[in-house]
């Protein structure tokens, strides 16, 4: 939550107030991690502030760090004119960024951190902070500064007192509250925290600033303009826009699911000043592919300036299918269009390596070798299989009862993580799902190899990227219908297409698996429906997106199976 007060004498200068959120929860939305960020103009000063609540742990400082580059990266504020690119945090002359950013003090025991403590040694403390030795190495608030801690830890302790953490756990204390800045013109007036507030097992931080603004003088500016206005014609009548590209063809090697690659265009303007735009090819609504886009995609270019654009390529759900079978390639013509000039053609290609993410479950069960081990034409052949069709079209061949990838990964965590804490609501590491990718696409590991945390997203992702979910699309509504009618539920189940009905069975019964250990895990029936009701379960893309009374339906209808063993063949 972030509340922004302001003084009413100082209202009217303050403008283009804009709020929006990011989830770095599992998937990019579950769990409770993550930030929010308001934005606005004071006077001529673009100020954001972000609170966040990034990942739990002691050893999870990657899992921070990467935390913080994703709210930096997807919080995005629309412009008051629809046409300008969208701000991003750091287009911002000041960021406050403030929260339970969760860094620990590390190679130090508990005793030995509460000796520091009650010494007051907070600098000789200071020296194993997590984050420090993180923005020391450059990894993660890179510009930002913090001031000086002059208080002692502010978790965790006792609620209601200001005893440490005498629960089983004992977690050691650490400063995981802080507040940073970044930006001109900024002094940090005070940072304490408040030792008097019990009511948690944190104590609150605040601080206070000074942050000189820049203020217009309209006089000046109006004088400015109309110069600027006036030289802009002169030009305009003598000179038609021109640039240089520093290249016209792209191309984007291995394309993986789920991984950016990034090519760089450097435009380099003329002397005439010019406004550029990526414009849309006759009777298409964008001007790129849904796998690429450019960054800007528009802007506005002085004489003898230039600008680099990133055209960043990334394969996910909504597109993966298509280049598994073929059906779409990595080709597309990007048009750079000058306003008053001519227009530039972009060439950009690539190779996509085809993966079990985004392919059909019947096609999976069909493929007995690793799916980058196989002809494109076989791939091709199976993806485009219609599914009420699989069973006569290869009878030749019996099909595996459910993916070996799936298997493979549900098989890991049965194996290891049965007893892991926050399992399904605690995001793995990026490297680490892209290694577990690769083993599943290539076949290289008899294990795969990460966190539980990483396998566990790696099988959501899996499940949230199939073009056919689990239940399939035309059983929606009559699941929704039973979702309090464990009788009728499993009739429907017993409808569908077999390798979907298995596929739903060896999940279910791994599920209840996990609830068996749920002592140690802290997962329950409610938990693990509200995470797998939307993705075993969700309306066809044509439809629109389920309403609240839809999800707890379908999280009803998965429910009832995680409470009863279904024992039927």
């Amino acid at each position: 939550m972030l509340l922004l007060y302001v003084k009413a004498d100082l209202a009217p200068n303050i403008s283009e107030v804009e709020a929006e959120t990011v989830g770095t929860g599992i998937m990019g939305r579950m769990g409770n991690k993550g930030g929010v960020a308001i934005r606005f103009k004071f006077h001529n000063t673009g100020v954001c502030m972000v609170n966040s609540h990034l990942a739990a742990h002691t050893e999870e400082y990657e899992r921070r760090n990467q935390d913080f580059k994703d709210i930096c990266s997807r919080m995005q504020f629309c412009q008051a004119d629809p046409s300008l690119p969208p701000l991003t945090i750091n287009k911002h002359d000041v960021i406050l960024w403030l929260g339970d950013l969760n860094y620990r003090i590390e190679e130090l025991d508990m005793e030995k951190v509460k000796k520091f403590v009650e010494e007051k040694a907070f600098l000789a403390l200071y020296q194993h902070d997590q984050l420090k030795r993180q923005m020391d190495e450059k990894a993660v608030f890179e510009g930002f500064t913090e001031g000086e801690i002059s208080f002692q830890p502010t978790y965790k302790y006792d609620t209601g007192c200001d005893d440490w953490d005498t629960s089983e756990k004992c977690r050691a204390p650490a400063w995981c509250d802080r507040i940073l800045w970044k930006g001109k013109n900024i002094t940090q007036l005070s940072y304490r925290s408040h030792m008097a507030l019990k009511i948690s097992d944190h104590k609150p931080v605040s601080s206070m600033f000074e942050i000189g603004v820049k203020i217009v003088n309209e006089e000046l500016y109006r004088k400015a303009f109309e110069e600027i206005v006036r030289s802009l014609d002169k030009m305009e009548n003598a000179n038609i826009p021109s640039v240089t590209l520093s290249q016209r063809e792209f191309f984007f090697k291995d394309v993986k699911y789920m991984q950016l690659q990034v090519e760089k265009l450097t435009i380099r303007n003329g002397q005439v000043p010019c406004q550029f735009e990526f414009i849309s090819k006759p009777d298409e609504d964008t001007y790129c592919k849904e796998w690429l886009i450019a960054n800007p995609c528009k802007g506005f270019l002085l004489p003898d300036s230039e600008i680099t654009v990133e055209l960043e390529m990334f394969v996910n759900k909504s597109t993966a299918t298509n280049l598994n079978s073929g059906e779409d390639k990595l080709e597309d013509i990007l048009v750079l269009h000058l306003d008053r000039g001519k227009d530039y053609f972009l060439s950009v290609t690539g190779n996509y390596l085809p993966s079990c993410f985004g392919s059909p479950i019947h096609t999976l069960c069909y493929m007995r070798d690793p799916i980058q081990d196989m002809s494109a034409e076989s791939i091709r052949d199976l993806t485009l299989m219609p599914l009420h069709m699989s069973g006569e079209a290869f009878q030749s061949e019996k099909p595996l009862e459910i993916p070996k990838e799936l298997w493979m990964m549900v098989d890991h965590l049965y194996r290891n993580a049965s007893q892991q804490e926050d399992l399904f609501q605690q995001p793995g590491l990026r490297s680490e799902f892209e290694h577990i990718r690769d083993c599943l696409d290539k076949g290289t590991h008899d294990t795969l190899l990460g966190s539980n945390h990483s396998v566990a997203e790696a099988l959501l992702l899996f499940l949230e990227s199939l073009p056919e979910p689990v239940i399939c699309y035309e059983f929606y509504t009559l699941c929704l219908e039973s979702a309090s009618n464990y009788v009728l539920g499993r009739q429907i189940v017993s409808k569908l297409p077999e390798c979907h009905k298995n596929v739903f069975k060896y999940l279910m019964a791994f599920l209840r698996e996990l609830l068996k250990n749920s002592g140690k895990n802290r997962l329950d029936a409610n938990i693990l429906a509200s995470i797998f009701g939307g993705l075993l379960l969700h309306p066809p893309p044509s439809q629109p997106k389920p309403d609240i009374t839809e999800k707890r339906r379908a999280q009803q209808f998965i429910h009832q199976f995680l409470l009863r063993e279904d024992n039927s063949p």
